[in-house]
């Protein structure tokens, strides 16, 4: 394909995650215009300043719109070690839930928020590989382990579920009285 420019450029990678049922990377949205994964960043973030519902997830760029959208969310708050991550999410996903992003407090720059977007075992495997591939670091290191995440499902009573899957498996900061 011939190198796009753009608008032309942004108005193809807007049909491409729109058609797309799964997360598309920036390297693979470089590949298909022959630009570089920083230039398909700026062009993401120029389409959602024009207000078009891409969300940016950790395996890569999904089209809202038209998806259907899990009715009941909530937001929990965690403590764990970093090796206990991958099990953390797992044990969120099996209990029927999607894991939809992780927050912190910091004390410089207040809450901090990343998308994690994983609602089964093989994308928790898929993010817990590119944490380690990149050699990224985890928010909650940040904090000595506490961390919130904002958790969907199609009901209150699987939010419930993963809630008590949670404080059973120690993982679920709670107030103490």
């Amino acid at each position: 394909m011939k190198k796009l420019f753009g608008e032309q450029r942004r108005q193809f990678l807007l049909e491409k995650i729109k058609a797309s049922a799964q997360p598309m990377t920036g390297s693979e949205l470089a590949a298909l215009t022959s630009v570089s994964r920083q230039v398909i960043v700026g062009d993401m973030t120029l389409l959602k300043a024009k207000g078009e519902p891409i969300l940016a997830t950790s395996q890569g760029y999904l089209y809202l719109a038209d998806r259907a959208i899990q009715e009941a969310s909530r937001r929990i708050a965690c403590r764990h070690q970093p090796e206990d991550t991958e099990r953390e999410l797992k044990l969120l996903v099996e209990s029927g839930v999607t894991v939809k992003d992780v927050s912190i407090e910091h004390p410089v720059y207040g809450e901090l928020t990343a998308g994690i977007h994983v609602a089964n075992a093989q994308e928790v495997e898929a993010f817990m590989k590119r944490v380690h591939d990149t050699g990224a670091s985890y928010l909650l290191e940040l904090t000595d382990g506490t961390h919130l995440h904002t958790i969907t499902a199609s009901d209150h009573a699987t939010l419930e579920k993963a809630v008590s899957v949670m404080r059973d498996n120690g993982f679920l900061l709670e107030e103490t009285e």
